[in-house]
């Protein structure tokens, strides 16, 4: 993990423990002296994929900077149940007060990951590629998309700063697409790219027509989306989008889509089962 993006967490990673320690574990604090050291484990409890193991350890660290993680496997890597994923050596109050924060960032992280994977895996023969999207826990962004590329997707903008996102409102305020994007491209950086969201075939030739870069075809059934594609014909990207579920992605990747963007990946995350024990 970059040292940019963990840089980025520490005040997540700092704001969870004044939600969760407050002015204090009492239990761990009056069971255990200060100076007792041990060793944890975490282990799989469920098949999945890995990620967010250099968060746990930075939370680890924040309680006893030298606490040690030895991994047993890396993030993006796929585990079975029972698997050794890594092993804690520290102050033993570092390891159980940090234990629930640690695993709430590694297992929602893995369950986003292992998620991900299996949509990436259902379009394995096609151009496709899995976007996530901006339906991301407020805080957690960076946390959520990192977890996506562990679970080999792609991500889309990462908030509303880097990329411009022509929608259905935006399009209506404009007087239309032409509008919007004229209006746009000749007060942006030419860098950045412009994505027109459409929803008939009519619109997708106006986008086409005003050199949008990508047209997201949203909402539509796969025959419109072949149609659609066929018309766009290479001259811009094509992005996907709207009630993507893993038993019709491939049937969508088929359409010659070049991105299927997916919500659910970070807006309804099951949790990975992970477990931590203490080996002693």
């Amino acid at each position: 993990m970059e040292k940019t993006l963990l840089n980025a967490i520490a005040p997540v990673i700092e704001a969870g423990f004044k939600e969760d320690i407050n002015t204090g574990d009492i239990t761990t604090d009056l069971l255990i002296s200060a100076d007792t050291q041990t060793t944890a484990i975490m282990i799989a409890k469920a098949d999945g994929v890995i990620a967010g193991l250099p968060v746990a350890e930075n939370v680890f660290k924040y309680l006893d900077p030298n606490v040690k993680l030895t991994y047993h496997v890396n993030d993006g890597d796929k585990v079975k149940y029972g698997d050794l994923i890594c092993t804690i050596e520290g102050a033993y109050r570092a390891l159980l007060t940090g234990e629930r924060l640690a695993l709430n960032f590694l297992q929602r992280m893995s369950g986003i990951a292992t998620e991900t994977a299996k949509y990436v895996e259902a379009i394995k023969n096609t151009k496709t590629k899995i976007l996530d999207t901006r339906k991301t826990v407020p805080g957690l962004r960076l946390l959520d998309k990192y977890a996506v590329k562990a679970g080999g997707g792609t991500n889309h903008r990462i908030g509303l700063y880097d990329m411009v996102m022509i929608k259905d409102n935006h399009i209506s305020v404009a007087g239309g697409i032409t509008n919007a994007i004229h209006a746009i491209k000749s007060n942006i950086d030419k860098n950045i790219k412009i994505e027109v969201e459409t929803t008939t075939i009519d619109e997708v030739k106006e986008a086409l027509s005003s050199e949008a870069d990508i047209i997201m075809l949203d909402n539509m059934d796969n025959e419109t989306m072949k149609t659609a594609v066929k018309i766009i014909d290479g001259k811009a990207k094509v992005e996907a989008s709207g009630n993507m579920t893993l038993e019709r992605v491939k049937e969508v990747a088929e359409t010659g889509v070049d991105f299927i963007s997916i919500g659910a990946l970070t807006h309804s995350v099951i949790a990975l089962d992970i477990s931590q024990k203490i080996k002693d």
